[in-house]
């Protein structure tokens, strides 16, 4: 089940849902027509929840303190669409990769926060004066060109020796960035600093980026890419921008094209020419084992070429015999 609770003025409430569904409170109808009315700000509770296998879908308008129901369907698919990147075992919630870093990211928050005060510290100083009743702190302004008086013989203002400076904080704000953009997956294909990176390099880094997301791709797959082409359609049936489907019995699946999926055809496609061009090169005996033309046209649907730019298995058969004449073929127009 989906709950959203969100607030609506008057107007875009009564431009969403209809002045009829709205005006079942009498309270919001006589506000309506007052001047100041359309900007009232009202609670708008909307609830999903799953009945077999369609869904109830609900509206409840709340307005000073009570809950009137307006909007009750039922739908065939929800919708709204909740996807997770990943989750623990016996969660119902997602959790992003920022939820995943958010400790590291408040603590280096603390670490900038502190090195800007050190900084403030180190140009402005930390000063020291004799309270010989002459000397106002108050009044003193550091900045080049300031004169500042002093009693006779007093030490005046002094600045304060620090201790030490031995500054950790880049060590630990180096160690937290690197932290978080490993949670962010910002350090798995870096900048290439090194134009002399091999293409088999760039490829292997990309297949371990694609290693360490496959089970995220995969919930991603399921909870996101597939709802919601499934909701784009129904809305665009709906509508009559698509026809509709004519399946007879059959079972339609959706092919997809996410990047993982492309990455895994990428994988595919190198092992099978690596398996190619060793066979050619064990000779005639071993090459014979080859289909080329099935294999040229694997390769063709695994990458996504066009079907129109293959040539079926079975080739183009002519029009007519080619013994027949041309007034034989005139007498046998279905041969």
């Amino acid at each position: 089940g989906t709950f959203r609770e969100h607030y609506l003025s008057l107007k875009d409430a009564v431009a969403k849902f209809g002045s009829e569904t709205v005006f079942q409170i009498p309270s919001l109808a006589r506000l309506y027509h007052k001047t100041d009315g359309l900007s009232e700000q009202v609670s708008v509770l909307e609830a999903v929840l799953p009945d077999g296998l369609a869904f109830d879908y609900t509206v409840i308008l709340k307005y000073q303190g009570e809950d009137t129901p307006i909007v009750q369907r039922r739908l065939s698919q929800s919708p709204f669409i909740n996807f997770r990147w990943l989750k623990s075992p016996g969660e119902i919630y997602g959790r992003s990769p920022v939820m995943k870093a958010l400790p590291d990211i408040k603590t280096a928050n603390k670490v900038v926060e502190l090195i800007l005060k050190n900084a403030s510290i180190a140009v402005t100083g930390i000063w020291q004066a004799d309270d010989d009743g002459v000397l106002n702190p108050a009044n003193i302004t550091l900045k080049p060109g300031t004169i500042i008086s002093k009693a006779v013989g007093s030490s005046g203002l002094k600045p304060l020796d620090m201790p030490g400076n031995f500054d950790v904080s880049q060590l630990v704000l180096e160690d937290l960035r690197r932290r978080i953009n490993h949670a962010m997956l910002a350090d798995r294909l870096s900048q290439i600093y090194d134009r002399r990176m091999t293409a088999t390099e760039v490829l292997e880094r990309s297949s371990e980026m694609a290693r360490l997301l496959g089970a995220t791709y995969g919930r991603l797959q399921s909870e996101l890419l597939l709802p919601i082409t499934q909701r784009a359609f129904s809305i665009l049936k709906r509508r009559g921008e698509v026809p509709d489907i004519q399946i007879d019995g059959r079972t339609v699946a959706f092919d997809d094209r996410s990047p993982l999926a492309r990455a895994q055809a990428q994988r595919d496609v190198q092992s099978t020419l690596s398996w190619i061009t060793n066979a050619v090169k064990l000779g005639p005996d071993a090459a014979m084992a080859v289909n080329i033309p099935n294999a040229v046209r694997w390769l063709g649907k695994t990458l996504g070429v066009p079907t129109e730019l293959m040539r079926s298995e079975i080739g183009p058969q002519p029009l007519t015999d080619p013994v027949l004449n041309e007034a034989e073929v005139l007498e046998q127009p279905n041969q």
